[in-house]
Order: C-alpha cells, then structure tokens, then sequence
C-alpha cells in the first residue's frame, strides 16, 4: 500500500474500491423525472479548469434509474460538460462508464436556458470546484430551481458544492429560497484541507455564503457524511453523502428505494463516522467479521491524514490513532506507522511509539528519518 496523504483528498475520487452488485431496478415510474444539473466550467486543453465531480453524477444516475426515474441532464452552456480527474475503476464509475445512454446525456446535456421546468419532479445539482464558478450565476438555473420548489411536489437537491447553485435563488417575495432553512455543503475545513488548488480563485467560500444568506448552516466531520433534508429542500456535504441524498430525493418523490449493497468506500466512511460517534466496540467486531467487505486502506489513510492535518488536540490524535488500529491487522506501511509513532509520542506513549519505530527500521533499514526519532527516543 502506498499512502499519497498530501493528494488523498484532492484526488480522492482516484482511489480504489472493490466491485459491488447491481442495484436491483423498479420499472419506470410513470411520471417521475429528475433533471441532474452539472457545471460547464470544466476543461482540460489549454488553461485547465475544474469541472463537475464524476462519482456525484454517476453515484445518484444509478439510483434514479434503478428506482426507475427518467433522467434529464443539463448544464448552463449545455453540450459536452467535463468532469474532474476520477477513478474509472471504481464499481459505480465502470458501471456508469458501460451506460451508453447515461454518457450520451454527458456528451449532449440540455442547456439550462432550454430546460422546461414542469417535466420535473426534481432537480439534483452534482458537486465539484467547476459548480463555484459558473452555477451560481446562471440565470435560467435560478429560475429552474425556483419553478421546481415552488410546485406542490417539487424537491430540489445538491451536494457537495452543488449547494452554490442556490445562493442566489429569490422566492417571489424577494428572500433567499435558502434563507431560515436547514442546509449543508462543502465546508470551510474541507476546503482548507482539500481544496487549496482553487481556493483562492473561488468568488465566495460555500459555508460561508450559505450563512450570509440566512441559512441554518450544519455539518459534520470533514469528509464525513451529512444529510440534511428540510422539506423539499435536500442537501449532502461532501462526496461521501451522494447515495444517501440520492435516495432520500427518491423517497421525497413518493418512491419507496430498492435495497442495495452499499459500495465498500462508502460503507468504509460510514464505519469511520460510527466509530468516531462511539461505537468503538462495534467497529472493530464489524472489522474482524466482515474486513473483506471494505475498503481498509481509506480507512487507514483517514486515520493517517488525521494525523497530520488534524487540529494537533490530544483528542484528535487518540481519534486518529484509534481509526488506523482498527485496520492495522490488514495494512502495513512504513510511513503510516512512522506517522503513528509520532502520534503516540505526542500521547506520551513513548513505549508504544519506540516499539512501532524497532519495527519499521527493521522492515525499511534506509528509512531515515524513522532512525532519527529512534535514536532520539533511546
């Protein structure tokens, strides 16, 4: 295993998981369609820029379309939209890359100006740094998603940084749709952890801006799930909320989800988010029972960044440190377990730090700077 800790999550869409089944499927349900809505902004010639995230658009086109939904996909500039760098071998991407239908709708998205809004019973806006640039601004959107809350069954939905497509939307009354509502999206943390390569260039900070238009801003742990359903109003924060905002939009429309074996990084965040709530004991059963079914080493690097780019808390360090042991039977890697050792000697669990650092030097004779912090221990 090799632990890339500095782009995990700049490149988290690039790691790998295990194969999943397919998602059983309803038959069409009659009169039930959702329009997915992706940024333009993405390019990859000449001055690149970014685009919409991959595993966001594929994650929720399965579920709408084993629960039966038709599909409309549309963007400001319509055509072609381009997608952020992803992991095609992941189970969700592979199945949607083989999806003839799905790619077209990529490959011929409806501009948004074109898009009628009463087809719809709901409208999901996908993620990505590209949704910053040019969804909050894009006119025909606001008006779309305005017209699909303002019908009695009309759901709106996004994630990730999906939730800037509503920052500017007005009700009649001239308020922000947004305003006194519960909602999520990516946060100031994840951005200052995860998103430093266009930060900077971002005309507003989501967290932020979601507040300053009067919303009831929550969230979760950085790169950990968080729904928020308020009404018809439907929000995931990060990449790790797509599946279950995905199917709580299904059920908002009056349909019952298909049962489905979730996939082993989703599954893998979810046991993290358990564990860090409390259920100690449980993940590690769960984990000596069923290892095979996750995905051990995003379990193992979660803990690892933690470590470095946690806020440095005693707390925050034990946490870390408790997410990698729970995998530690199943991954080994020199860096990790330098890493821990450093860890523990921020504990001031200098035995426990000096017994790992025996082992490393033993496994990585040349590993330099694991020697250094032995020999300053001794």
């Amino acid at each position: 295993m090799k632990i890339k800790v500095l782009l995990f999550f700049a490149l988290l869409p690039m790691l790998l998981v295990g194969q999943s089944k397919p998602i059983a499927q309803h038959s069409t349900q009659a009169g039930k369609k959702v329009l997915i809505v992706v940024s333009s902004y993405g390019k990859k010639e000449g001055k690149l820029r970014p685009g919409f995230e991959f595993d966001e658009y594929s994650q929720a086109y399965l579920i709408f379309k084993a629960n039966g939904l038709e599909i409309d996909v549309a963007s400001p500039k319509g055509g072609p939209a381009e997608a952020d760098e992803f992991n095609r071998a992941k189970a969700y991407n592979k199945e949607l890359l083989e999806d003839k239908v799905a790619m077209a709708k990529l490959q011929h998205t409806i501009p948004t100006a074109k898009v009628n809004p009463a087809l719809y019973s709901a409208i999901y806006v996908v993620g990505g740094k590209g949704a910053m640039f040019d969804l909050p601004y894009d006119p025909s959107l606001q008006e779309l998603i305005s017209s699909i809350y303002k019908k009695p069954d009309g759901v709106i939905a996004a994630v990730c940084h999906g939730p800037a497509a509503f920052v500017n939307v007005k009700l009649e009354d001239g308020s922000y749709l947004i305003a006194n509502r519960k909602i999520t999206g990516f946060c100031n943390e994840e951005e200052d952890k995860f998103g430093k390569t266009w930060k900077a260039e971002f005309p507003f900070l989501l967290e932020d801006k979601l507040k300053a238009r009067g919303a009831q801003y929550e969230r979760n742990a950085a790169m950990l799930p968080q729904l928020i359903r308020d009404g018809k109003l439907i929000t995931g924060q990060n990449p790790f909320s797509t599946t279950v905002l995905a199917e709580e939009l299904v059920r908002a429309i009056g349909v019952e989800p298909v049962s489905r074996t979730l996939y082993p990084d989703e599954r893998s965040i979810n046991l993290v988010d358990k564990y860090l709530k409390g259920a100690t004991s449980w993940a590690e059963e769960e984990l000596r029972k069923n290892h095979g079914a996750y995905d051990l080493e995003l379990i193992a690097v979660y803990g690892y960044y933690g470590l470095i780019k946690g806020d440095g808390s005693k707390e925050g360090i034990g946490s870390a440190l408790g997410i990698i042991e729970l995998v530690k039977p199943w991954v080994s890697n020199e860096n990790l377990e330098y890493e821990m050792a450093r860890g523990y000697l921020k504990l001031g669990n200098k035995e426990k730090a000096k017994a790992i650092l025996q082992q490393v030097v033993a496994k990585a004779p040349s590993f330099k700077e694991a020697k250094k912090l032995l020999e300053e221990i001794n």
